[in-house]
């Protein structure tokens, strides 16, 4: 039975997810209009950052912490919903610079982690593991498409929620 409990919850609620989407593009849509009440708000204050990619492609970092304005904004092409992470892909309008932000969003309310890659593939994959068997199952559930379109070589990183 508590296995089957355990199954439950790793099911998304489509409704949660749907939530979780909304809050990701009221994010970017904040930014694109420098609506800084609402960014905090959607923000939570001990937001954890973790960044892939060169340095000098840390636009969300210096976006969102004010030390320099930044003429690079953000258009998600694609957004997803899995559970409570939002997977939202971009790139500059010459294509030669693709982004993926890895969101997790805590109830439908408030962001508490972003995982930023900048010419990267990603794919997000969920590992499981049935306890009566010794089988560990590795579900592709997600993959970044606009690292195709910059045509040269980037590396690859898997994201396991």
């Amino acid at each position: 039975m508590a296995a089957e409990l355990a199954n439950l919850e790793e099911i998304p609620h489509p409704n949660l997810e749907s939530s979780n989407i909304r809050v990701v593009e009221a994010l970017y849509e904040a930014l694109r209009g420098g609506d800084v009440d609402t960014v905090q708000r959607l923000l939570a204050p001990d937001l954890e950052w973790w960044f892939h990619g060169p340095p000098t492609h840390q636009h969300l970092m210096l976006l969102l912490t004010g030390h320099q304005p930044s003429s690079f904004s953000f258009n998600p092409t694609t957004v997803k919903a899995i559970g409570n992470t939002v997977l939202a892909e971009g790139c500059d309008p010459d294509c030669s610079v693709t982004w993926v932000h890895a969101w997790t969003v805590d109830h439908g309310l408030m962001i508490t982690q972003v995982r930023e890659y900048f010419n990267t593939s990603l794919t997000v994959t969920r590992i499981t593991h049935n306890s009566p068997s010794s089988i560990i199952r590795c579900q592709n559930l997600w993959q970044s498409t606009l690292p195709n379109t910059i045509g040269k070589s980037v590396p690859g990183l898997v994201l396991a929620i």
